[in-house]
């Protein structure tokens, strides 16, 4: 299995286990080791008292892209400390599309930045994000390097 099939394998059972991320409306637009693109709009159901995105909305979204762009090497992750700082108000109605860039990758660490933007490509959030790598595969018989 080559890596980025290992990577697609690997978002599609977490994907099909994450109740969460499905009541998010999350679509995978691209899904490869190290690497995760996400997409997902904004509902009516998802606003706080000033009609704007709850920040838990946008911290999921990137949380999600976080954990299947560090998994997706197809080696079970975890997050140890995640941050994210808000740029813009996001609407009902915004799509916003989360991007991952691995910006560190050890044996046992990896760090990634995620941006997120809204349809018109302007940056409504940054998130940081450090993951333990476990050393346990996701799949044993693909046999990934850790």
């Amino acid at each position: 299995m080559s890596p980025v099939e290992l990577a697609a394998k690997v978002v599609a059972r977490m994907y099909d286990n994450d109740p969460f991320s499905q009541w998010l409306g999350i679509e995978r637009v691209l899904v490869m080791p190290g690497l995760c693109q996400l997409r997902m709009t904004v509902r009516e159901e998802m606003l706080n008292g000033f009609a704007i995105a709850h920040g838990g909305i946008t911290y999921s979204l990137a949380d999600s892209c976080l954990a299947f762009a560090s998994n997706g090497h197809g080696i079970q992750c975890v997050s140890v400390e995640t941050s994210i700082s808000h740029t813009r108000a996001v609407k009902a109605g915004d799509v916003l599309t989360a991007t991952s860039e691995e910006k560190s990758l050890s044996r046992s660490i990896g760090i990634y930045y995620i941006t997120i933007n809204d349809a018109h490509g302007k940056q409504v959030a940054l998130f940081k994000g450090t993951v333990y790598r476990t050393g346990k595969p996701w799949f044993p018989e693909a046999s990934p390097t850790p």
